[in-house]
């Protein structure tokens, strides 16, 4: 069971990276294209506070190619009921944590103090009064709170914050929070935990499993960000080149051909497994990908949304 519920994220390892080796990678040195922007050494020695779960992994194999028994121990740690949710803790979320890890303290123990949060849990902590936003970035397996043994938190936070690659807050000491949905920061003072800001879908955020993609690759879409669930998306994302945004290059069709117009997102799950296949005639470079709604239950949803950079490199048929 759980080796079938964790068959997707292994399904793209082995399909990246064996259309990096077939593409002569690295050089010619049959090594994948590293799949995120922000990597560092993928070397982790995670504690976990609440369950007292520790582990030191590796997310990378020695050929380069991502470590699929690693991801299950660092859900083991985190606390997330991977074989019933079909992934691992995010794995974006991950290399950004060995990437800072790594330049504020190599080798040392992160605690982490929060990690994953149900639904159900995050809102009895939001009801006890706890600083917990309703549309925690902790119940899509994208964000962790944590200390570094020895480093001090508001450094660390500045550190994190200067990237401009996700969101950082610091309520105090030597603890942060860091996620991997939209760029923000925060401090205590302005973490507007208790805000009716997130309401009626306004952040909802729309991001790719990997920022780096050889044509032709399989991509997975997620939402995050959701406060209220029952919308619906048009099931065709559009791809547009950074050069030239104006237009969209390419189209394509999510989820299983002849899907409705208006694709019903009726859960948390659901938002996290929406899939495409990347066009095989793009030239290498950097693309945004969006995403249309319909059937929004709020005027104040926003239309549509958009990822972040993504990078195709160049394969075989260059």
């Amino acid at each position: 069971m759980r080796k079938k519920g964790l068959s997707i994220l292994k399904r793209a390892t082995v399909m990246l990276s064996a259309l990096a080796v077939l593409a002569g990678a690295d050089a010619g040195a049959g090594r994948p294209e590293l799949p995120f922007f922000l990597m560092g050494s993928g070397n982790l020695h995670l504690k976990n506070l609440r369950n007292g779960e520790e582990a030191r992994v590796s997310l990378l194999n020695a050929d380069g190619s991502l470590n699929d028994e690693a991801f299950a121990e660092v859900d083991r740690v985190f606390g997330y009921p991977a074989a019933t949710m079909g992934d691992h803790i995010s794995p974006r979320l991950l290399f950004m944590l060995s990437h800072f890890a790594d330049r504020a303290a190599p080798g040392r123990q992160i605690i982490i103090e929060s990690g994953y949060r149900s639904p159900e849990y995050n809102d009895r902590l939001r009801r006890r009064g706890g600083n917990v936003a309703r549309t925690s970035t902790h119940m899509d397996a994208l964000a962790l709170d944590f200390r570094i043994e020895g480093v001090d938190g508001k450094e660390l936070w500045e550190i994190v914050r200067a990237e401009n690659c996700c969101g950082v807050g610091h309520y105090g000491g030597d603890t942060i929070h860091l996620d991997a949905a939209r760029p923000r920061f925060w401090e205590a003072a302005t973490s507007g935990t208790g805000s009716p800001e997130p309401d009626y879908n306004r952040h909802v955020y729309l991001s790719t499993d990997f920022d780096r993609y050889p044509r032709r690759a399989r991509i997975r879409l997620s939402l995050s960000g959701i406060s209220t669930f029952g919308f619906g998306i048009v099931p065709e994302a559009l791809l547009y080149d950074v050069r030239a945004p104006e237009e969209p290059v390419a189209e394509m069709p999510i989820g299983a051909e002849g899907s409705p117009d208006c694709r019903i997102i009726a859960d948390r799950k659901a938002a996290r497994f929406l899939t495409a296949t990347l066009p095989a005639d793009l030239p290498a470079g950097r693309y945004l990908i969006k995403l249309r709604f319909c059937r929004q239950p709020f005027e104040q949803m926003p239309p549509e949304a958009l990822t972040r950079e993504i990078e195709l490199y160049r394969d075989a048929i260059d």
